[in-house]
């Protein structure tokens, strides 16, 4: 049968570092760019050899600044990586000057290897193996094929019968580790009886993939895994089908053909140029392409991006017009929900998306509330502070000129921009308020002369009746309010796009 690793898939927090490191550091070629099959706002990178072959693939979902898991009982520890056993200085040596934290030469099982980390801790092993890449990269020592997994069980014997199933036999065994290898490569059984479990999350391996010869085999394999943990249907990945399962401890394997392959949408020579969308996503596929994570390649210009008191991102847009516009998502949102929307009514603005640092239940907001209409107002103080601390911070980091930037927010995010301009005149001088409403118990009497406002309700928003008040304060210090009803309910709709783009074209024009 064919056996083998046909690819490893970790998660990573940071998309650029990430690019930086693999792409980078290691000399892998990023060979496809999509949205994720399961989740199509998520971001799914593939770095390979120079033609994207099953056995060489590292991918990456990207789950930006997203919360870090463990490593533990059930995953998978280490990617191993082939390099000619003549390079372990080299690298070593480039591992240095690029201050990547590095162990060794150290040697396992007759090889001699470096254990590195990436950007976000994931251990990757440099191994001097003897095993050329079916398409070579075009640095002569760079790692072009996977050398193998390690897995921590505490059901070792269980974890290594059940990986037998996929080609491999046992091998020489050190220590508490049993290596199971293959025609291709191996999987190292650890024994971590008694280590904690691993929990998922950012900055983690996700799961193995082992290679399946075609379909054929991929539902045989599935006939013969029908009682086991977590079986799957069979999955079209475009690139390849696949089923998953997991092993008797619980690490996430995957069975996945060799074809299509990497080439089926794009040429060989423009591989990983053209960000994908999945074909069933294709019917939203330009707010895809604007929510999903920018990033730059080796050697292309970038903004650098800073590490600021609350979690943002920026699209640049392919013709910037100088204009920039702040955004805050609402309840259960992101940084990216609002870039779609400000996009299509200020197509030439750089967007800054925004995350609240809240939390309820798991999801993001600006402020604590107590229910859906009682709001922490301590906190709501606190935050708009911060926010205002924050504008100066991201304007200085990022050179914005004041007197070009905007505003928009949506529900919980529009409630704390409102609270902003209240309690931190000045902060914002043009504010788009969408589905806004009072949120301060008391409000003070600022002076807002100067300060540009469009509001928009909903005619059909269960919370419309709390909008009034907002109005009220907004004209009595001053703002220039430009306050409509729209027919729609607390949802967005055409009309608000339509709105926007008038408002923002009056009172900011772009540059002739």
């Amino acid at each position: 049968m064919t056996s083998g690793i046909h690819h490893v898939t970790a998660i990573t927090r940071n998309v650029q570092r990430n690019v930086d490191f693999y792409a980078g550091f290691l000399g892998l070629r990023l060979v496809k760019q999509t949205g994720g099959y399961e989740d199509a706002e998520q971001l799914h990178l593939i770095y390979g050899d120079a033609a994207g072959s099953p056995g060489s693939l590292v991918t990456f979902l990207v789950w930006e600044a997203g919360a870090a898991g463990r490593t533990g009982l059930g995953q998978v520890t280490e990617i191993a990586l082939a390099i000619p056993p003549v390079a372990i200085s080299d690298w070593l040596q480039r591992a240095m000057e690029a201050r990547i934290p590095v162990e060794g030469p150290l040697r396992e099982f007759g090889e001699t290897l470096l254990r590195l980390k990436d950007p976000d801790g994931i251990i990757i092993k440099l191994v001097g193996a003897d095993m050329a890449a079916v398409a070579p990269l075009s640095d002569p020592i760079a790692p072009g094929r996977i050398r193998g997994v390690t897995v921590l069980t505490d059901q070792p014997d269980a974890t290594a019968g059940f990986t037998a199933r996929f080609g491999y036999r046992p091998g020489r065994s050190e220590g508490n580790t049993q290596r199971m290898t293959s025609d291709r490569d191996s999987v190292d059984i650890r024994d971590a009886r008694g280590y904690f479990p691993g929990i998922p999350g950012a900055s983690i391996i996700d799961h193995v993939a082992f290679r399946a010869a075609d379909e054929d085999a991929l539902r045989r394999m599935r006939v013969s895994l029908r009682d086991a943990d977590g079986i799957t249907k069979v999955h079209d990945r475009k690139y390849f089908l696949s089923l998953y399962v997991r092993e008797p401890a619980g690490t996430l394997y995957e069975y996945a053909t060799d074809g299509p392959g990497m080439t089926v949408d794009e040429p060989l020579d423009s591989l990983g140029t053209t960000l994908m969308i999945p074909p069933g996503d294709q019917g939203r596929a330009e707010d895809l392409r604007l929510m999903l994570p920018q990033f730059a390649r080796p050697g292309e210009e970038r903004i650098p991006m800073r590490e600021l008191s609350f979690i943002h991102r920026i699209h640049t847009p392919d013709d910037p017009d100088g204009s920039v516009i702040f955004l805050l998502h609402g309840t259960g949102g992101n940084e990216a929900d609002l870039m779609p929307l400000a996009a299509k009514a200020r197509p030439g603005a750089t967007l800054l998306g925004v995350r609240g640092r809240s939390t309820e239940e798991g999801i993001n907001r600006w402020f604590r509330r107590y229910d859906a209409v009682t709001y922490d107002q301590e906190d709501i103080a606190a935050e708009a502070e911060a926010f205002a601390a924050f504008v100066d911070e991201a304007s200085r980091a990022y050179g914005l000129s004041a007197d070009r930037i905007s505003f928009l927010g949506y529900s919980n995010g529009a409630n704390l921009m409102a609270a902003i301009m209240q309690l931190q005149p000045g902060v914002i001088r043009r504010a788009v308020l969408l589905r806004a409403v009072q949120a301060l118990d008391t409000p003070p009497q600022p002076d807002l002369a100067g300060t540009q406002v469009l509001m928009l309700t909903g005619t059909r928003d269960p919370f419309a009746r709390m909008a009034p008040p907002l109005e009220e304060a907004l004209n009595a210090a001053g703002a220039a309010l430009d306050a409509r009803l729209i027919e729609a309910g607390h949802e967005l709709a055409q009309a608000d796009i339509d709105a926007v783009s008038a408002w923002m074209t009056r009172v900011d024009p772009p540059p002739a």
